[in-house]
C-alpha cells in the first residue's frame, strides 16, 4: 500500500494512506491532537502517580514521544507499552517532524526511540521505561496491568474490527481497577461497544476539527 508524508495543519507531519484515504494523525494537526486526546483528557488524570501506559497503535511514536516530555518534566515514573501489528519502517519514523516542532534537543531520544529493538524493555530515562511489542491487537492476554490506555487505531471506516466489543473487553481486562482508556473517535457504535465490555464512558470535546472523543473508565 502506497505511504506518504504529509503536513498537517499545525505544521507537524504524518503517514497519509491514500488508498484508504487515512492518515496515522489528524489532517487538522497531529501534535495539537495527540496532546489533546492522550495528555489533556487521559494523562493529566494520573499526575503524579507512577503509572503503566499501554499505546494501542504505536505507529509514528507521537504519543510515546510526548508522554515522555510530560513524564521529564512532571518527574513522573511511566512503563510506556506500545502495540503495533505493522511497525512503522525507521526511515519513515525519523522523518517525523515531531522533535523539531516540540522540542529539539530531544531529537537523539526520539531516535533511540525507534531505533530500540522490539520485544525489549529499554531505559529512555530513570523515570521511563519503553517496551515496543509487534502483535495484534486481538492477541493482547494482559489483565490488570495498565492504569492508562491509549487506544489510537485505524479509523472505524477502515478497521471497524478493531473497535468491536471483544477488543474492548480485552481492553477491560487489561486495565487496572479505576483504569481509564482514551480515544480521538466518538461513534455510537464504538460507545456501545465499550458500555458491553464494562465500561462506564463519556463524551469530552474533540480535538480541532472533531467535535467529540471518548473517554471509558473501568470503575470499581
Amino acid at each position: 500500500m502506497k505511504r506518504e508524508i504529509i503536513q498537517t495543519n499545525d505544521g507537524s507531519t504524518t503517514i497519509h494512506l491514500p488508498e484508504w484515504n487515512e492518515s496515522y494523525h489528524s489532517k487538522h494537526g497531529a501534535i495539537q491532537e495527540a496532546y489533546h486526546v492522550f495528555i489533556k483528557n487521559g494523562l493529566s488524570l494520573k499526575q503524579g502517580q507512577a503509572i503503566a501506559v499501554l499505546e494501542i497503535g504505536f505507529g509514528t511514536g507521537l504519543n510515546c514521544f510526548i508522554t515522555y516530555l510530560e513524564a521529564k518534566k512532571n518527574q513522573q515514573q511511566i512503563d510506556y507499552v506500545g502495540v503495533e501489528a505493522y511497525p512503522v519502517r525507521q526511515e519513515e519514523a525519523l522523518q517525523m517532524n515531531y522533535p523539531k516542532e516540540i522540542e529539539a534537543g530531544e531529537t537523539p531520544l526520539f531516535n533511540q526511540m525507534h531505533e530500540s529493538d522490539w520485544e525489549q524493555r529499554i531505559s529512555l530515562s530513570d523515570n521511563f521505561s519503553l517496551t515496543k511489542r509487534q502483535q495484534f491487537f486481538q492477541d493482547i492476554t494482559d489483565e490488570n496491568t495498565f492504569d492508562l490506555i491509549y487506544f489510537d487505531a485505524f479509523g472505524f471506516r477502515v478497521q471497524p474490527e478493531l473497535w468491536s466489543e471483544e477488543i474492548f473487553a480485552a481492553m477491560f481486562r487489561a486495565l487496572k481497577p479505576n483504569g481509564v482508556l482514551v480515544t480521538y473517535a466518538c461513534r455510537s457504535s464504538i460507545k456501545k461497544a465499550m458500555l458491553s465490555a464494562g465500561f462506564s464512558v463519556e463524551k469530552l470535546p474533540g480535538a480541532p476539527g472533531k467535535r467529540e472523543m471518548l473517554r471509558a473508565s473501568k470503575a470499581v
